[in-house]
């Protein structure tokens, strides 16, 4: 272990990969709250958090020797996005859209009145993607929501690029013409 002058992640990150315990234990000392932290804010679940974090240092232990990131801070909080993500896909689609949008729909402080256009904003997407099997929704909702590449979604969901490509395309227009005849409907209301 170095001596006590502060040690930089990329330090820590280095340790690491030479397999270090006490680089391990300084990581999991600066991040597994934080991590938590993040994990229960989108699941609201305590014992559910700390599964999720505990995985991700496990993981990080034993792939230590193959690490490929240079962000330790960006790959840990990544990997609990993508564990959070992965929990509620499997969580089952009764209870998986109210559980993302928990977890996603309002990562930012917002006003009252743009809080209320976003949800429903939120809303009438979902009512434009009714029509679609829950996979076409997701794949829509990582894309225009979460911003997920192409690329992202294909890895994340085992498809090809152009599957994803091809749901994109069908959901976008679908969605658009819903919103689109969603605002004629509001503006006809707003002039009668």
């Amino acid at each position: 272990m170095p001596d006590s002058q502060p040690v930089s992640d990329q330090q820590m990150l280095e340790a690491l990969c030479a397999g270090h315990e006490w680089a391990f234990t300084a990581i999991y000392d600066q991040y597994w709250y934080p991590l938590y932290r993040a994990a229960f804010h989108k699941l609201g679940q305590r014992h559910i958090a700390e599964e999720i974090v505990q995985d991700i240092f496990t993981r990080l232990w034993n792939e230590r020797h193959n690490l490929r990131t240079t962000a330790l801070n960006y790959y840990l909080f990544s990997a609990v996005r993508f564990e959070v993500i992965d929990y509620i896909r499997k969580a089952g689609p009764r209870s998986r859209y109210l559980a993302y949008y928990q977890a996603f729909a309002s990562q930012h402080e917002h006003c009252t009145e743009d809080e209320v256009a976003y949800n429903e904003l939120l809303h009438n997407i979902d009512e434009g993607l009714k029509p679609f099997p829950a996979r076409t929704r997701e794949i829509f909702k990582l894309s225009r929501i979460e911003s997920w590449t192409v690329a992202q979604i294909a890895e994340f969901m085992s498809i090809s690029d152009k599957t994803v490509e091809y749901h994109l395309g069908k959901a976008s227009k679908a969605v658009r013409e819903y919103l689109n005849e969603t605002l004629l409907v509001l503006l006809l209301s707003l002039f009668s």
